[in-house]
């Protein structure tokens, strides 16, 4: 554990910890320090893997910051997507330190902050792109951006040693649908001054070329309304993606078609980005999923949650005909507008057979550009910003390793290149450059209202109950003599389907009785070791008889 140190080594030396967002595509946090002041950029949540059962989220472990609590000057936040500000909520509830966003950034923060009574307590201050705040002895000035999500910003970090300059999630769109071009001018303007550390988004920075405009897909969903003129269309995307909906709003507004908004993130999101001026809905565009079946299917249109093949958004939910409002017909023309996350594909190959099995016509095919820049993009940034230092982040570690090959392309010395992992602490001065220890960080599971009280013990559990069952043996003893009085019975659950396996279950009853007799015998009565016996008994037998290892519950009752 590194705490607040003070030795010579480190003094007059800026520290940037990682506490998330390295090795993974999500949970984005990392932590600046210089001597008594820490900024944290960014705040975000991952959702779980295949193999963490009955989990909502993981959100990062700030052990690190509530150690150091009396240095943290605030949170600044680049853009409104859940890997960035997900976990909020949850932190702010640990450590009550300002918000520090842009418009639209601040309103989506502010939906969380409603949903978990927060909102009188935590200081929350709006940026503007441009404009600058002092926290500390740092000064963070905002600079336009591009991303799939408006007011997007990247972070120029003044630090007693020098800039550092993070890129948070960008592209380079020079017609993006709401607001101004990435201020390039401003990045070139910054490199001219000397830029210590550019920390740039390793997303797409396996993809040759130039990412395309947003508005390339505007064309495309115009095509698609054009050939589809007889039929309901439903579009599935991520609720985060303002633009594209405002796309998808203006182009049905244009074929005469009334707009459903369906998923509670995704009304909640277009509600505030509306509100706030970031989305333009023309009059009488817009109705209630309840006022649908006064139109018919020529007139409707759907923008939907679900792009993801999540379980329980509303695309899932219509494709497993489990939505109360919405049922599939032959005809519709459901469009993916958005591409599958790393470890969903599956996920969403399973809803795209669903709705075609009942008669929907799938499209996916250019219906989506991503939000991150490609190479020829984050070259051109390095090329403004001529860092002495790279700090590639968002991204997994292949992610990482080819940005570091680009950046030694564009010139930065290997040896000033950093691949950090989650817990680093980098060093960084004028003239050095180092990793200079760890921090604790990880993944924090949420299941339902508990924050981290499901830990690798229970995961592992669960992994066994959901793979090998579990067999519950109830003994009745009478106190003093241990004599049993009745069972051992036997339950299971996700073992065997006892009605057809009454003989299994009759031999491992023998088997119990037959270790219990052995205890009684040898004169055991600490509880604990027939519990022990029982266990390794049945392990053994049913090992032999299915090679299976379920898990397996003794419970011993005691009567006078």
């Amino acid at each position: 554990m590194l705490k607040a140190e003070n030795n010579k080594k480190n003094k007059g030396r800026l520290k940037i910890i990682p506490l998330g967002g390295l090795e993974q595509i999500g949970m984005n946090i990392t932590a600046f320090e210089y001597e008594d002041s820490i900024i944290v950029v960014d705040c975000g949540l991952s959702f779980p893997d295949e193999e963490m059962l009955g989990i909502d989220l993981v959100i990062p472990d700030i052990t690190y910051l509530k150690e150091n609590r009396e240095k943290v000057k605030g949170f600044v936040i680049t853009h409104g997507h859940e890997d960035h500000i997900g976990a909020l909520p949850y932190v702010l509830q640990e450590m009550n330190v300002p918000i520090y966003a842009t418009k639209l950034t601040m309103g989506i923060i502010e939906g969380k902050l409603k949903e978990h009574n927060l909102m009188k307590t935590v200081k929350r201050k709006v940026v503007k792109h441009g404009q600058s705040i002092n926290l500390g002895c740092f000064r963070i000035e905002f600079i336009r951006t591009n991303h799939s999500i408006a007011d997007a910003a990247a972070l120029a970090i003044f630090s007693p040693v020098g800039i550092v300059i993070h890129t948070g999630d960008f592209k380079v769109d020079y017609t993006p649908v709401f607001g101004d071009a990435i201020d390039l001018t401003r990045f070139g303007e910054l490199g001219k001054k000397g830029v210590l550390a550019l920390m740039c988004d390793s997303t797409n920075v396996l993809r040759p070329g130039f990412t395309m405009s947003e508005r390339t897909v505007g064309k495309t969903m115009d095509n698609l309304f054009a050939e589809n003129t007889t039929h309901r269309i439903i579009i599935a995307t991520f609720a985060s993606n303002v633009d594209r909906v405002q796309q998808i709003i203006s182009t049905a507004s244009k074929y005469g078609r009334k707009v459903v908004i369906e998923g509670r993130s995704m009304v909640n999101i277009i509600t505030t980005a509306s509100e706030l001026g970031y989305i333009k809905i023309p009059d009488n565009t817009l109705i209630d999923i309840e006022y649908m079946k006064n139109y018919s299917d020529e007139q409707l249109v759907l923008i939907t949650t679900g792009s993801q093949g999540e379980a329980m958004a509303a695309l899932s939910r219509m494709a497993a005909s489990i939505h109360k409002k919405v049922s599939i017909k032959p005809g519709d023309a459901i469009i993916f507008s958005s591409t599958p996350i790393p470890g969903n594909e599956k996920a969403v190959s399973k809803i795209m057979n669903e709705l075609s099995q009942q008669g929907a016509k799938v499209i996916f095919q250019d219906t989506h550009v991503s939000g991150h820049a490609c190479q020829e993009e984050i070259k051109l940034i390095y090329s403004l910003v001529k860092p002495k230092y790279a700090v590639p982040v968002h991204g997994e570690y292949r992610h990482l390793q080819a940005h570091s090959e680009l950046a030694q392309s564009m010139g930065i010395d290997k040896d000033n290149i950093f691949l950090l992992q989650s817990g680093n602490v980098l060093s960084l001065g004028e003239d050095y450059g180092a990793v200079v220890g760890n921090v604790q960080a990880g993944g924090i599971l949420v299941d339902g209202l508990g924050v981290g009280d499901v830990g690798n013990i229970v995961l592992r559990d669960r992994q066994n109950l959901a793979e090998n069952g579990i067999i519950i043996v109830v003994m009745t003893l009478e106190r003093g003599t241990n004599t049993i009085l009745a069972g051992p019975d036997i339950v299971t659950r996700g073992f065997v389907y006892v009605r057809e396996a009454e003989n299994l279950i009759e031999e491992a009853r023998n088997v119990v009785s037959d270790a219990l007799d052995d205890c009684l015998q040898t004169r055991v009565s600490d509880w604990g070791k027939i519990k022990m016996a029982v266990k390794d008994s049945l392990n053994e037998y049913l090992w032999k008889k299915m090679h299976r290892h379920p898990m397996i519950l003794p419970i011993i009752m005691e009567v006078d």
